[in-house]
């Protein structure tokens, strides 16, 4: 999943990381159409009819090594090596999941049982995790995230995001970015997730380590700088002060901003020109003004809603309002446990006041913003070829059929391995 938008990720023109770590050899002359697509989700306006989904309908599209040559109507297909018959079925962009915390060990499966059951748990949340982070192999993590990286790969997830922040030590916190590394190129430093238990009693100790020493070993394996600004976590000035840390080593700014209560999470998103601005739920009509006049991304992110049984976030009030909006998972083992991004959409229509398409585009277009790439998250010429097949005739059955497996096939930089 290569970036070329900044020198923090590195790319090779010929070979890209796996879902699962290894490196697949896509150079190559050979061209491949899918023909016969019901309905194809381009995201391209100018095409087909003219809605941001660019849907055409009797559609194909051609791809060339790992990109996207041609996109149109099925009659107007050039010819190519390989042909695959997608049967009247939709195609849409591989998804762009744009905020997953992937490397951890352990799961909190009893406080989630016990706040399902209306009981009151205290086994500590998120020093649970980072616990048994702490006490975790290497290759224990890694197959962790792997064993995840497969999950969301086949349910269409091509394009991920994924931090740190269950170590909360140096070194802890720099091996989570080596290991996400080794599967993308967005890999965000989270060392700001919570205050570690290690400083509770001198929380400004460990901001100066986490914009210090802690950050020196994890920035080059990194692209983004993350921080949970939210009561119980850090506030407004330390948040700035570990962004802006974190943009003088070369990293860009992502926030966790306004998920459990009203604060200054976005405007700072928004003051620093973070990428995205992630949950969003609370939010003051300043906050809403402030992100339709910038280029930050309002992520929200439905499974954690979904998991809690909190408030949803408003969908309907930023679209109404020019915001743009990503959908995301936030894969994590305490708050939203799921890799699916279908599963998200479904949550997006039926709860937060999406449409179908809102939820779609948002979910691959969207992330793609989120992550300030253009590369992905559309399928027009220049575009990587990442692709999902669903077993449906619409993208709206994503949101229709709730919970039903309809992803058939993905294809990943041109390589079908779904």
């Amino acid at each position: 999943m290569n970036s070329t938008s900044t020198p923090n990720s590195p790319s090779s023109p010929n070979r890209t990381k796996s879902a699962i770590g290894s490196t697949t050899d896509t150079t190559t002359g050979t061209t491949t159409v899918i023909t016969n697509i019901g309905s194809l989700v381009t995201n391209d306006p100018s095409l087909g009819d003219g809605s941001p989904l660019g849907l055409v309908l009797d559609a194909a599209v051609v791809i060339e090594g790992e990109r996207v040559v041609w996109t149109g109507e099925n009659s107007k297909a050039p010819a190519t090596d390989n042909r695959v018959d997608a049967g009247g079925r939709a195609v849409l962009p591989g998804f762009v999941d744009s905020h997953s915390h992937l490397v951890f060990a352990g799961d909190r499966t009893q406080e989630f049982n016990a706040r399902m059951s209306g009981r009151g748990y205290t086994a500590g949340g998120i020093r649970t995790t980072v616990a048994a982070t702490r006490a975790a192999t290497d290759a224990e993590l890694e197959a962790n995230l792997t064993r995840y990286l497969r999950e969301a790969l086949h349910q269409g997830t091509t394009t991920f995001e994924t931090k740190s922040g269950y170590g909360l030590t140096v070194e802890d916190e720099a091996r989570a970015l080596r290991i996400a590394a080794a599967h993308t190129d967005e890999v965000t430093y989270l060392g700001a997730h919570i205050v570690s238990p290690d400083y509770a009693d001198d929380p400004a100790a460990y901001v100066a380590l986490v914009t210090g020493e802690m950050l020196d070993a994890c920035a080059p394996h990194a692209r983004w700088i993350d921080v949970f600004c939210e009561k119980g976590a850090f506030d407004g000035d330390q948040a700035r002060a570990i962004l802006t840390a974190g943009q003088a080593k070369g990293l860009h700014p992502r926030v966790h901003a306004n998920q459990l209560s009203y604060g200054p999470g976005v405007q700072l998103a928004v003051e620093l020109d973070a990428a995205s601005a992630d949950h969003c739920t609370h939010l003051t009509a300043a906050d809403v003004d402030a992100l339709a006049n910038s280029r930050t991304v309002a992520t929200l992110l439905p499974g954690a809603e979904f998991s809690t049984r909190a408030q949803w976030p408003d969908a309907r009030r930023l679209l109404d309002a020019g915001v743009t909006v990503a959908l995301s998972t936030d894969c994590n083992p305490g708050s939203s446990f799921t890799s699916s991004v279908p599963f998200c959409v479904a949550l997006a229509v039926r709860d937060m006041g999406m449409t179908p398409d809102e939820a779609v585009w948002s979910a691959t277009a969207g992330g793609a913003q989120a992550l300030r790439r253009t590369d992905v998250g559309r399928l027009t010429p220049g575009a990587h070829a990442d692709l999902t097949l669903l077993d449906a005739p619409s993208h709206v059955h994503l949101a229709y059929r709730p919970g039903v497996p309809l992803v058939s096939g993905v294809w990943r930089r041109g390589v079908r391995i779904v």
